[in-house]
């Protein structure tokens, strides 16, 4: 792929959750969620323009009072990635950078790595992991598990432990040098225009109607998935206690 490739990073952001309602409005620290999001977004390079897609008037307002450009969308969309697609029906871009409205921690640096492994023409599709710190991580299944293989291959993604051990789990205290071999996946995906349409084409799958998780579809499907790993803390906010752990660390900036 050419330098002057057009990439549009778009970031999902429904009003309705189950756990918790409104979050990409959810104030840390006298900005809401999605300004966050959208900030750290528009710091990556090669970004040529961000986006919020919604479902409601309320987080477009949010976002345009900030400066950011939002677009509405169809609020019965099943996916992050199929609203996604639905902005670049509308949008020009040669590659699209989906960037979850719930990773207030998002790293730009990781948004780069990922990028390169598409630019560069290695993949077609690609996301970002980081490390699991503890065994409450490993097992908690709102933090989505990653394998990958030697050449930067995503194998699959669960939110249950992968793979599974018959022995003792390896302690995570850095005096050991020891380290869980799954990894934490990060909410956020990058695909050419012509993988996107075609992911946003496939019905969803057996696995992930089971896992509830988007990326098995194009899996399932035989679409490989590059990943590269970030040194960051991610967190994707699902949950009030989720919202609060966020709070505390961009607090202690």
């Amino acid at each position: 792929m050419g330098s002057a490739l057009q990439v549009v990073s778009v970031i999902p952001a429904r009003y309705g959750s189950t756990r918790l309602l409104a979050k990409p409005l959810a104030d840390i620290h006298g900005k809401t969620m999605i300004q966050w999001v959208y900030e750290r977004t528009k710091r990556a390079r090669g970004i040529s323009r961000v986006i919020v897609a919604t479902d409601d008037e309320r987080i477009v307002s949010a976002v345009r009072k900030f400066g950011g450009d939002a677009m509405m969308t169809a609020p019965d969309i099943q996916s992050g990635t199929d609203r996604v697609w639905a902005v670049a029906q509308q949008v020009p871009g040669d590659v699209f950078v989906n960037v979850q409205g719930d990773e207030p921690l998002i790293e730009p640096s990781a948004i780069e790595a990922g990028l390169e492994l598409v630019t560069s023409g290695r993949f077609t599709m690609a996301t970002v992991m980081t490390r699991l710190k503890d065994e409450a991580e490993l097992r908690e299944p709102s933090v989505v598990k990653v394998l990958a293989d030697k050449t930067d291959r995503a194998i699959y993604f669960s939110r249950h432990p992968i793979p599974y051990s018959r022995g003792p789990l390896p302690t995570m205290e850095p005096a050991t040098g020891a380290e869980f071999v799954s990894r934490r996946h990060v909410g956020l995906y990058i695909y050419t225009r012509e993988t996107l349409k075609r992911f946003s084409s496939l019905p969803p799958s057996a696995l992930e109607t089971a896992e509830v998780l988007e990326q098995l579809r194009a899996m399932d499907a035989g679409m490989p998935i590059g990943i590269t790993e970030g040194d960051f803390t991610a967190i994707g906010v699902d949950t009030p206690e989720d919202l609060e752990n966020v709070r505390r660390i961009l607090l202690k900036g």
